[in-house]
């Protein structure tokens, strides 16, 4: 409705390219001539999804959680913050990051900021809630990392680890929204 509908070059994606209009899908992105876009530039196409795509999904995610989770860490150690408000700025960071790394390449693409604020939503919502989950209630159950100040080794040994295993846990959630054109999904028609 958004959008019109552009040719798109699929070649060296890794989803498959159905061009199966499958009516009344909304919100495609016009890439004009640039034949940029993952995926078959008509929207989500449930299929097989590897490895490598669930990860670049989570990779993404992972990105603008960190950045939140530092950034709400740094926040409430330095404004002497207790654990709870800390933790609970950090996590508002980290879903914001989240989302604003998606919207800067919808945007990029040239959607409006309503379609993109949709996409970046269902987009990665599931995905930073998982990962948020896992991060925190690492950092939350390892004796000491609460308490620990942004000096201490403990801190960056915790908050490193919490991250890895939000990812370790979040890629394969990820490959199973992706797979069901869910999630990054929906985002790749836009992304290049």
């Amino acid at each position: 409705m958004d959008h019109a509908h552009a040719h798109h070059d699929h070649s060296g994606h890794d989803q498959p390219a159905a061009h199966e209009d499958h009516g009344g899908h909304a919100h495609h992105a016009d890439h004009g001539d640039s034949g940029q876009g993952h995926g078959n530039g008509h929207g989500p196409v449930p299929g097989p999804v590897s490895w490598g795509t669930a990860a670049k999904a989570t990779l993404h995610c992972l990105t603008g959680c960190a950045i939140g989770e530092v950034l709400g860490m740094i926040i409430g150690t330095a404004l002497g913050w207790g654990n709870t408000a800390t933790m609970i700025a950090a996590i508002v960071l980290a879903f914001f990051f989240g989302y604003a790394l998606t919207l800067r390449g919808i945007l990029g693409a040239g959607v409006d900021l309503r379609t993109a604020v949709r996409v970046a939503l269902a987009a990665d919502t599931l995905s930073i809630a998982v990962m948020e989950l896992i991060d925190n209630g690492v950092i939350a159950l390892w004796p000491g990392a609460m308490d620990a100040h942004l000096s201490e080794a403990l801190f960056w040994t915790a908050l490193a680890l919490s991250l890895a295993l939000a990812f370790v846990v979040t890629t394969p959630v990820n490959k199973w929204m992706i797979g069901r054109g869910k999630g990054h999904a929906v985002v790749h028609r836009y992304h290049h």
